[in-house]
């Protein structure tokens, strides 16, 4: 069995990646069963400057995927590049854990960028009005996504708790996957580690 062991920094993640990441196994690798295991949440601040921070997590995500898992790291990227970032990441973690595969992806500007990106499919769930232009918009330029979110709620409130895994239920994943550079990033990387761990129990 392939097993997957995430990082990520939100409560808000820790209940919705999973699902997400379910979701991109049917589209993406029907053929392959991934084990999707329970986030481990950290505070990316300690997480990323902090070196017993950051050996102690990995390793413990290393531990939970096993010997035929994989590690995914997934933060937001705030203001940083996430390409630049995301490669000295993922240059850190091959020295902790180089016996485990590590993908790593920075949600360019937040997770809730996938959703702007996927704004349309997301029209009437959970209180969310598309307006007319949002299909429009640059999902990964708005420097406060959870704002823009909130915006557009009719309830007045977005929850992370409850409406990130809502939306991760819901949105179309082509329509964030054409819109999203980091969405493709998650993606790629999925099947990437996927494949290779299954060819590797074949």
């Amino acid at each position: 069995m392939i097993s997957l062991s995430a990082i990520v920094e939100g409560d808000g993640e820790v209940a919705a990646l999973p699902v997400l990441l379910r979701r991109i196994a049917e589209w993406r690798t029907p053929e392959v069963y991934v084990d999707v295991l329970a986030p481990i949440r950290v505070y990316k601040d300690r997480f990323l400057n902090r070196e017993d921070e950051f050996n102690r997590h990995l390793k413990l995500a290393a531990a939970k995927a096993g010997d035929m898992g994989w590690i995914l790291i997934l933060l937001d990227a705030d203001d940083d590049c996430p390409m630049s970032k995301g490669r000295d990441i993922a240059r850190r973690a091959s020295t902790v854990v180089p016996h485990r595969a590590v993908g790593v992806v920075l949600a360019n500007r937040e997770y809730e960028a996938w959703f702007i990106a996927a704004a349309q499919s997301l029209d009437g769930v959970r209180s969310f009005v598309c307006r007319q232009d949002d299909g429009k918009v640059e999902p990964e330029v708005p420097r406060n996504a959870k704002g823009w979110l909130r915006d557009r709620m009719a309830s007045g409130a977005y929850r992370e708790t409850t409406d990130q895994p809502g939306f991760s239920a819901r949105m179309d994943l082509q329509q964030a996957f054409d819109r999203s550079r980091s969405f493709r990033k998650l993606c790629t990387e999925w099947s990437r580690n996927s494949e290779i761990l299954l060819k590797a129990v074949t």
